[in-house]
């Protein structure tokens, strides 16, 4: 029997623009990211009615071509399968996320993997970083997420291994991101109907 989140699949962004099409239907963790303002809401409105004009540069490169790797690090020690799949949530079909990871423990509990490369050394994890990997337990029904970043200079990981930790749902930060989210699709709702 296929476990449940695996039900909830809308696309896989090995065909991108299936993905691509599917993730503009909805609000995604990369969306979820930005909000945190009133403000924040309508400027990710825009983007999602208009599209943006960054198509990803050095850094994106870098992080695209790492991140296999460095998933291949997450299942050797942790047992978090790679994944490249878009699911939508439970309750709200407009509700999606791609975690770079997913992984069934005893149990049956979902664990996930969010991979970052990054030129400069975290003090504490971006917050932008934290809503993603809030949205996608949201998303996925998932209780934890280890969050796995490499350090690099001038596109050289810095260390052998990979950074990481483990992100642990926040109900009352999913409820906000929820809000927002749910706001988001309002705007966007409007913004069709004119």
């Amino acid at each position: 029997m296929p476990a449940p989140h695996t039900l909830r699949i809308v696309a896989d962004s090995t065909d991108r623009v299936a993905w691509l099409r599917a993730r503009n239907q909805g609000i995604t963790a990369t969306d979820v990211a930005k909000l945190s303002t009133p403000k924040s809401i309508v400027n990710a409105a825009r983007d999602k009615m208009h599209g943006t004009s960054f198509s990803g540069n050095s850094y994106t490169d870098h992080g695209r071509a790492r991140e296999p790797v460095i998933a291949e690090w997450v299942l050797e020690h942790y047992g978090i399968e790679p994944s490249t799949n878009l699911f939508r949530s439970l309750g709200h079909p407009r509700h999606l996320a791609t975690p770079d990871g997913v992984g069934v423990v005893a149990g049956g509990d979902l664990h996930l993997a969010e991979i970052k490369t990054t030129s400069k050394p975290w003090r504490s994890i971006p917050r932008s970083y934290l809503r993603q990997v809030w949205w996608q337990q949201y998303v996925l029904g998932a209780d934890r997420t280890l969050l796995v970043w490499e350090e690099h200079l001038d596109f050289v990981p810095v260390a052998a291994v990979p950074q990481c930790r483990w992100i642990e749902r926040d109900e009352d930060q999913i409820a906000i991101l929820v809000g927002l989210a749910n706001a988001l699709i309002d705007n966007l709702d409007q913004q069709a109907r004119r």
